[in-house]
C-alpha cells in the first residue's frame, strides 16, 4: 500500500482540498505531517500526524516513516532530497516533481539564496498559488497515481 504524505505546515489550502479529493478517490492513504493542529475531513483514508515543535521535526518524522513508491507534497528541498533517497516521488505544492536528475541543483540553488539572505540582500518569496500551479500539480498527482497503478498491478 502506498501513502501519500504532506509536508503540512506550508501546503497552500487548495492543494490540501485536491489532495483529499484524491485520497478518497484512488482510496489511498493520506497523512498530513505538522507541529500544529490541521483541520481534515472525516475519511478513513486522510489523518493529520501533530508532531512536536521544533526544526525539521516534522520533516524527520515523515522521512522515517514513509516507503519507496510513496509520494511526497513539499517544497522543502533537504526533505525533498531524503525522500528520493528513500524511492519516494516528490511533488511541490505549485506541480513541479523533485527528481534525483534536478535535486542537486535545487539543493545548490537554495544554499546560493540562502548565502544571499545572509549577507542581507534581499531575495523575495513565492509568488501566489496560481490557477495554473493547481493544475500542474493535479497533473503530477494524477502521473504519480497511474505509474503505482502499474507498480501494483
Amino acid at each position: 500500500m502506498v501513502t501519500i504524505w504532506v509536508d503540512a505546515d506550508a501546503c497552500p489550502n487548495p492543494v490540501k482540498e485536491i489532495l483529499f479529493k484524491a485520497a478518497e478517490r484512488l482510496q489511498v492513504p493520506l497523512k498530513l505531517v505538522a507541529n500544529h493542529s490541521i483541520r481534515v475531513p472525516p475519511s478513513r483514508f486522510i489523518s493529520c500526524v501533530r508532531v512536536e515543535q521544533g526544526f525539521d521535526v516534522a520533516d524527520n518524522y515523515l522521512v522515517a516513516q514513509l516507503q519507496a513508491n510513496d509520494l511526497v507534497i513539499s517544497s522543502d528541498i533537504p526533505l525533498a532530497a531524503d525522500a528520493l533517497k528513500k524511492g519516494a516521488y516528490v511533488v511541490t505544492p505549485r506541480g513541479e516533481p523533485m527528481t534525483r536528475e534536478n535535486i542537486g541543483e535545487r539543493l545548490n540553488m537554495r544554499d546560493f539564496f540562502d548565502t544571499l539572505r545572509g549577507s542581507g540582500i534581499q531575495t523575495g518569496g513565492p509568488a501566489a498559488l496560481s490557477n495554473q500551479d493547481k493544475h500542474a500539480f493535479s497533473r503530477q498527482l494524477d502521473i504519480w497515481s497511474r505509474q503505482v497503478a502499474k507498480l501494483l498491478d
